[in-house]
């Protein structure tokens, strides 16, 4: 039997004996109408960023994680969802789940959360077709958070919680552009966001992996003016010239190397002890995955970037992200961890 016949005769038997539910449309944000059951008991989520999204939005309806938690991110994961299978991704690099894996674990809903041009529409569509699942297609760019909260709360039957995460994220904004009103683009700190092991990957103006740099109020220095975007590989040369005065880096690894890197200790950054490691646990701060997470991160960029006209207090105010959107409530160790090296002073500096 082909896998094409296996998949029809998955689809046929799902089908036969699939219980009778009413139903409700929701409108997606590629203009979708798509029919989807009153209540709503599982989800699939097509990647990461839509896995983050469901997680923060009501977690129990969770059918797996696109990929498991490593060991480290579990203590930052409310504790009845740590232990669920790892699911595949659908969508973006490296989705390799297949169809009969999604009919396998007769989700009410697949969920994605992201690109919503063409060619995500096609995939949605496609699967939708071939499987019988409803596949909202929600827009995930930056701007867009707060009506993405409302739009999903509203489809898995939590409007009150979507309302509460988006006046929150709404909130953020509001704070950060009262500040950048007053604050001209040339007067933004100059920043750079440095990837890969030698933190020479970058994310030009405008890429999703640096938008929210931009939007805390940053000036990307990876700007080749000709309105090209995603990552590039940029060469040390390039970094000298641009001369940051500001450096974002996930990789603990880099963060403990660059101080004493003779490369790079010509750069403003380095010199001025402007080097900030970003949490990542248990998801990236600015990307890894672009999802909701990165709210946590705007504020902590724009404290950073702003410190006399944003008040963020790092223990403070990601105790109560984590509670409000992660579920979990972190110990004085687990922020510890979490946040070590996040105030741009060398590893050997004391605390």
């Amino acid at each position: 039997m082909t896998i094409t016949t296996k998949l029809a005769a998955v689809i046929l038997a799902s089908l036969l004996f699939m219980p009778i539910a009413h139903a409700r449309t929701i409108t997606d944000s590629a203009g979708r109408v798509v029919e989807i059951p009153d209540e709503i008991q599982r989800v699939y989520a097509a990647g990461p960023p839509a896995m983050v999204l469901l997680y923060a939005l009501r977690p129990e309806v969770m059918t797996g994680w696109p990929r498991r938690p490593y060991p480290e991110e579990m203590p930052y994961i409310a504790e009845p969802y740590r232990d669920l299978p790892e699911t595949g991704r659908l969508t973006g690099r490296g989705g390799e789940a297949n169809l009969e894996v999604v009919l396998s674990i007769e989700p009410d809903l697949i969920l994605d959360f992201g690109s919503v041009t063409g060619t995500y529409v096609s995939l949605a569509d496609r699967v939708q077709q071939q499987t019988g699942i409803p596949y909202l297609l929600i827009d995930g760019r930056f701007e867009n958070t707060a009506e993405a909260l409302r739009l999903v709360g509203e489809a898995l039957g939590v409007p009150e919680r979507g309302l509460e995460l988006a006046t929150y994220v709404e909130e953020t904004f509001a704070d950060i552009d009262r500040v950048l009103t007053e604050v001209p683009v040339e007067e933004r700190p100059r920043t750079y966001l440095a990837r890969g092991p030698d933190g020479l990957e970058t994310g030009l103006l405008g890429s999703i992996n640096t938008e929210i740099i931009e939007r805390a109020g940053g000036r990307n220095v990876a700007d080749p003016g000709n309105g090209q975007r995603g990552l590039v590989q940029a060469s040390m040369e390039q970094v000298l010239a641009a001369n940051p005065d500001t450096i974002i880096r996930w990789d603990r690894n880099f963060y403990a190397a660059v101080w004493s890197d003779p490369l790079w200790q010509s750069i403003d950054a380095v010199r001025s002890e402007r080097v900030f490691l970003s949490p990542t646990a248990p998801f990236g701060w600015i990307d890894r995955p672009p999802s909701i997470n990165r709210i946590i991160g705007l504020k902590w960029l724009s404290g950073l970037f702003y410190p006399d006209r944003i008040d963020f207090d790092i223990r403070e105010d990601t105790r109560a992200f984590y509670e409000l959107f992660y579920h979990v409530t972190l110990s004085e160790a687990e922020l510890d961890t979490l946040v070590e090296w996040s105030d741009g002073r060398p590893p050997t500096s004391p605390r």
